[in-house]
């Protein structure tokens, strides 16, 4: 069932949403050659702590997972497509990073993501990194009142397709509010015109995630959390979480 947010709700959220701004612009910053994802976790939770706010991240188990996730981020390197539980590996000169973070505060969720490399960029990591973000803005340029979840599936899909990504099969963004997953599912794909109608006060996380080999399939690791494609290509991940408003999507995300 879907919650619609009054403009005071919307309101409480854009303050969770700069909390997990702040995280992600933190983890980006302390990113760099030798620090390992553990140490973007540690700098994430400082400012969940600083800011009063809590994470829905940290212990949070889903049907598939064999245990609680153990950390206040997803740090997903390179082959890694979203869930990568934050490790001990140094972070190596080119590599592809997404850090995906989420809040608590005063009741209420924020989720966003983002994805960079450190060090030099490889030139195919920049077009993929980039076309997750032309994917996320026609999604959110698609979530005005009066569409469908159809249209911001169709305008994620055909940025990824068009530039020959592929999109983990199962897996896209959903309403969010007092907890961090609730109705409606976003698909990454999608017909034009189909699906439950945008109404003012419904929030989205909208989060494309493309795979750089082109194809869908992924694979788990052994830990039960940590998505990877399959032919070994690199993936980027990027997301906002989006208020349908009167007046157009509002990000509560940004800084």
């Amino acid at each position: 069932m879907v919650q619609l947010k009054t403009d005071t709700s919307i309101d409480a959220m854009r303050e969770a949403g700069r909390v997990v701004a702040q995280m992600l612009t933190r983890a980006r910053e302390v990113a760099a050659v030798g620090v390992t994802p553990r140490e973007l976790d540690e700098a994430a939770h400082g400012i969940l702590r600083e800011a009063g706010a809590s994470s829905p991240f940290l212990n949070y188990r889903p049907h598939f997972a064999p245990t609680p996730f153990p950390a206040v981020v997803c740090v997903s390197v390179n082959d890694a497509i979203v869930h990568g539980i934050p490790s001990a590996e140094p972070l190596r000169e080119g590599d592809l990073v997404s850090v995906d973070a989420g809040a608590l505060l005063d009741g209420w969720a924020g989720d966003s993501a983002v994805s960079f490399t450190v060090g030099r960029a490889r030139p195919a990591d920049t077009r993929l990194i980039d076309a997750a973000y032309e994917a996320l803005a026609a999604g959110i340029g698609a979530a005005v009142v009066g569409n469908r979840i159809g249209d911001i599936a169709h305008a994620i899909g055909t940025v990824c397709r068009a530039a020959g990504y592929g999109i983990p099969d199962g897996f896209g963004g959903h309403g969010i509010g007092r907890s961090m997953h609730e109705d409606p599912s976003v698909p990454n794909e999608g017909r034009a015109g189909r699906g439950m109608p945008l109404r003012h006060g419904m929030v989205l996380a909208i989060e494309p995630m493309l795979i750089g080999g082109g194809l869908d399939d992924f694979r788990p690791d052994p830990d039960g959390w940590t998505l990877r494609t399959t032919d070994g290509s690199r993936a980027a991940h990027a997301e906002h979480t989006v208020a349908i408003t009167d007046d157009g999507p509002r990000i509560l995300t940004a800084l």
